[in-house]
């Protein structure tokens, strides 16, 4: 870097123009609502404000889970949430979560209706309330939280810090990119090391930990994040590739990746889901 590019950083920072290249839209340095919006209500007990994007694909997976397990009350209506548009700026999100971030639900089934945001919390919310994909003996329920909260830790290294540098920063810069890329394999690698002691993060028991994980770090190994695989050398995580491809074979998981999807084959997307039936009916060549 030359001095002439060389950024000096002001004594004072003030948000002077939007930042952020792809997504510059959705970044600013205040909170709360911008526009009034009241949100879209279905006659489930669960409503779903998301998008399908890694974060939001959790919670969906979770519930199309547990409803193949036989839990009816986790019948839900999924509303799409268009962050690209600022919907999650909107009066009524804002007042479901005050971070403006999907994913975000609301339980209705309760005598007063409870928010939940915060997409590690919705899925402890999910598998306590449902008893389900959480362990009951405390050490199998520890290690799970372990693996829970150890996502929800490292996730923004690998999004808001290496997918932002490498695949929508406005401008490639050499420094970002490298401190990011080796913290994402440094993940890998911690994922790699216990995926070969183990079929699954918390042990031999699928749990809200694989769900968690999955569509971050098991994207990023299918090649499905950033365009990044051959960068980052996905291959050489045998052991995170063997987990993911297994995870892959549950049909609720690739049920749960098509709900508030926007993007890929028309076939792949459902943009809100309301019935189980919709999976057949309204993938999105057939909804408008």
């Amino acid at each position: 870097m030359t001095d002439a590019t060389r950024y000096e950083p002001p004594q004072v920072w003030t948000w002077v123009k939007p930042n952020g290249g792809d997504w510059a839209s959705i970044n600013r340095p205040i909170a709360g609502a911008t526009h009034e919006a009241e949100l879209p209500l279905g006659r489930h007990p669960l409503q779903l404000y998301s998008m399908g994007t890694p974060n939001g694909v959790k919670v969906t997976i979770l519930l199309e889970e547990l409803l193949a397990a036989g839990h009816e009350g986790a019948q839900y209506d999924a509303w799409l949430i268009k962050i690209g548009e600022g919907q999650q700026f909107g009066s009524g999100f804002v007042d479901i979560n005050p971070n403006s971030k999907i994913p975000a639900l609301v339980d209705r089934s309760t005598p007063s209706p409870v928010r939940v945001f915060e997409s590690g919390s919705i899925l402890l919310y999910l598998a306590e309330k449902f008893g389900a994909f959480l362990p009951k003996e405390l050490p199998a329920r520890t290690e799970t939280l372990n693996w829970l909260f150890w996502q929800m830790g490292s996730a923004p290294y690998l999004g808001g810090g290496f997918g932002h540098f490498y695949a929508y920063a406005p401008t490639k810069i050499e420094y970002p990119i490298d401190r990011f890329a080796m913290e994402v394999k440094r993940q890998l690698d911690v994922l790699e090391r216990r995926l070969a002691q183990s079929e699954y993060l918390a042990g031999q028991e699928y749990t809200i930990a694989d769900i968690a994980v999955f569509p971050w770090y098991g994207a990023l190994v299918k090649g499905w994040l950033y365009g990044a695989a051959e960068f980052l050398s996905v291959q050489e995580y045998r052991h995170v590739l063997r987990w993911a491809d297994a995870i892959l074979l549950r049909p609720a998981v690739n049920r749960g990746r098509m709900v508030n999807r926007t993007w890929g084959e028309p076939s792949e997307q459902l943009h809100e889901r309301h019935d189980a039936s919709d999976f057949e009916t309204k993938t999105q060549d057939k909804v408008t």
